[in-house]
């Protein structure tokens, strides 16, 4: 026999019973909505509270938490790190308590860090994500070491090896969604629910791995589909497709990368001198990747962590450009766009030919422009004579280019991974479909 679902009520309802009971009695309450005598009891003692509530919350969750020990020490992390201005994110709260919840076993039994926990522990603390203001003008004394040590190690490599700027590439992974839906659309004024429709995909996600050189020349993208076989379809040319059973780039995903697409760009057959800008992630530091990167002539400059967000090129300037444009891509395939369906009725998600069509597209429509100014932005291709200095941490256009990440889902490439044992990512990547059940009663 099937497990019967707890179910839920709202306030609304639970006041309407109590109401009802109050006229009536408890028993004929119970019978007339199809509740326990002992929920309305509960209700019945908890009405103050539940005139309180707002009347579509089920629950109130913000009393003493379950585990005060752990959310204590999370909230000094949050504070500490806010104080010297780091940036905190939804991912990098679940990250911390479960690592601390390993560490205190007697303290967190139980204990998950599901995205519900995250966000109640947020209301908790009265913590909201927010846009910044402004950069601060001066970054913390430790960030702003690294990245003098980070741009001298740069133009000591350019020096040394004067390589020319078709060889400076920069190369970034980044997490999308089968339904790229944005959070914001024209809506009549005053309307209290505003819907946007989608395939119902948004949790399905693929990696996108994005190259380009200082030169503005843009390398095809890879793309790592989740799945065990590669799919008998015909994928596009200008993309290179690879399958993952976790949908991530890994060891193996990095070697295919670098022979299929880094050493395929103008003067990769010929192994001209090279240097790749790439960051922290696990599987760019392994012992193997860096002997393949020996044999095919490339050097690695290795963007120390906490540091992508100001030195590399793409999550500074390309990649929320080439995020907009993908997501216009999807609204006109919802509008217009051949769709199947499923028995039931249900709209399928973009075929995967259809979504190599959407990046190679949106990657085609960044122009070289961008691409060169992005390096020197970033303080990777700036004329060695300093003449072109003021590129550094220019301010114009910055909204408008700066990349902003998507919160609601763990994303593997996070620099707050970069020194995060694996059994703790894949935990956290498990408990991520999880929902917390509501329960019966108050």
């Amino acid at each position: 026999m099937a497990p019967t679902r707890r179910r839920k009520f709202e306030a609304s309802f639970k006041l309407k019973v109590v109401k009802f009971a109050k006229e009536h009695n408890n028993c004929a309450a119970a019978r007339q909505y199809g509740v326990t005598e002992k929920m309305v009891r509960d209700w019945k003692a908890n009405e103050d509270a539940l005139k309180s509530m707002p009347s579509s919350k089920c629950a109130l969750r913000r009393s003493t938490p379950h585990w005060s020990e752990l959310e204590k020490h999370v909230a000094d992390m949050v504070h500490e790190h806010r104080q010297n201005g780091y940036v905190v994110t939804r991912n990098k709260i679940r990250m911390f308590a479960l690592q601390w919840a390993k560490s205190n076993p007697d303290h967190s039994k139980g204990f998950k860090a599901t995205v519900s926990w995250c966000t109640r522990f947020m209301e908790r603390h009265n913590l909201v994500l927010r846009q910044k203001t402004k950069i601060a003008q001066k970054l913390p004394a430790d960030l702003d070491g690294k990245v003098s040590l980070f741009h001298r190690y740069v133009i000591q490599q350019r020096k040394k090896h004067g390589y020319a700027l078709s060889q400076i590439g920069n190369m970034d992974e980044t997490p999308m969604n089968f339904d790229m839906v944005g959070n914001k659309t024209v809506n009549p004024k005053g309307a209290k629910t505003v819907l946007i429709k989608t395939t119902g995909h948004e949790k399905s996600s693929f990696t996108v791995v994005l190259a380009c050189t200082a030169d503005g020349a843009k390398l095809r993208p890879m793309i790592i589909f989740k799945r065990k076989t590669m799919p008998k379809i015909k994928f596009p040319v200008g993309v290179f497709v690879h399958v993952n059973e976790k949908g991530w780039m890994d060891e193996e995903g990095v070697k295919l990368w670098l022979d299929n697409v880094w050493s395929r760009r103008p003067g990769g057959l010929r192994q001209e001198r090279s240097l790749l800008v790439w960051d922290m992630f696990r599987a760019h530091l392994t012992t193997s990747t860096k002997k393949r990167l020996a044999r095919i002539n490339t050097d690695a400059a290795v963007i120390p962590a906490g540091l992508t967000s100001l030195v590399q090129p793409l999550d500074v300037c390309l990649n929320k450009s080439f995020k907009d444009h993908i997501r216009e891509q999807w609204n006109e395939w919802m509008v217009s766009g051949e769709k199947s369906f499923t028995k039931g009725g249900n709209m399928r998600a973009p075929q995967l030919d259809v979504l190599c069509n959407f990046v190679i597209k949106a990657w085609n429509d960044i122009d070289a422009e961008t691409v060169i100014k992005s390096f020197k932005k970033c303080g990777i291709s700036n004329s060695l004579d300093g003449m072109e200095d003021d590129f550094l941490w220019q301010d114009e256009g910055e909204a408008k280019a700066e990349a902003t990440p998507s919160d609601s889902e763990l994303d593997p490439y996070d620099d707050c991974l970069t020194n995060v044992p694996q059994d703790v990512i894949d935990e956290l990547m498990m408990s991520e479909d999880e929902h917390d059940e509501d329960f019966e009663g108050f």
